[in-house]
């Protein structure tokens, strides 16, 4: 019992010291709830203020540790990229590790999906990926899962009329009912795969792995990924 007791101080005390540095570092941002609400300051100035360019912005929804925003960050100089999460502990990773490279287009936001419109402006964003989400396999809770129709129209607020979005999933059921969205969505499917490592169809998506996917693949799971344009076909 003391051994637990002992291991679970231990992981508190590394959450609340990730915590601490989370709030040093100068791309990572945490509005609160009211704040987004009423006037969250970088929403439609993510450019102008805090990039200071003009480069495309690339999210990743769901980042988890970060490895996939910042990995690409370092691949795409002339882009930015803003991982999204609501596990600050776990994001510390990447903001820790873009902010020891100096890397200059990375950025963090602590928030939850549901409220992105309240982030960023209208065709603020060209790019969305989305690595490895809960599935909500559920029924009931299909309105959760980040490629249903609900979220599509959330990310539309944000986003430009050419913007392409990306799944990586190693969940079958998760992976095929996106597929049936965007057909039922009317949307153009640019590519997909059921196996990403006999079928490469993405550079990115095919070697950039994330600690969540190193767990699936020791399991043996086969990765899927797809992406399609997130606007309706005319």
């Amino acid at each position: 019992m003391s051994f637990i007791r002992n291991y679970f101080v231990d992981v508190t005390k590394r959450k609340l010291q990730h915590f601490a540095e989370n709030a040093t570092f100068p791309h990572f941002f945490q509005p609160d709830y009211k704040t987004l609400k009423t006037a969250f300051f970088l929403k439609g100035r993510w450019n102008k203020d805090f990039f200071k360019n003009n480069a495309p912005i690339v999210l990743e929804l769901g980042c988890g540790k970060g490895e996939f925003t910042t990995g690409l960050a370092s691949r795409y100089p002339d882009k930015n990229f803003i991982g999204i999460d609501i596990k600050g502990a776990r994001m510390w990773r990447g903001a820790k590790t873009s902010f020891e490279a100096s890397m200059t287009n990375v950025a963090y936001v602590r928030t939850q999906i549901e409220l992105i419109e309240f982030v960023f402006g209208k065709q603020e964003v060209s790019e969305i990926w989305i690595t490895f989400p809960d599935p909500f396999p559920q029924k009931p809770k299909s309105k959760k899962r980040l490629t249903s129709p609900q979220f599509l129209n959330r990310y539309r607020q944000i986003a430009k009329k050419n913007t392409i979005v990306h799944l990586k999933t190693d969940n079958t059921s998760f992976f095929d009912y996106t597929l049936s969205t965007i057909v039922e969505q009317n949307l153009k499917l640019l590519s997909h795969t059921y196996n990403l490592d006999n079928n490469p169809v993405d550079s990115n998506a095919a070697s950039i792995y994330t600690f969540y996917e190193e767990k699936f693949r020791e399991k043996g799971e086969s990765i899927k990924y797809l992406k399609f344009r997130l606007f309706p076909e005319k």
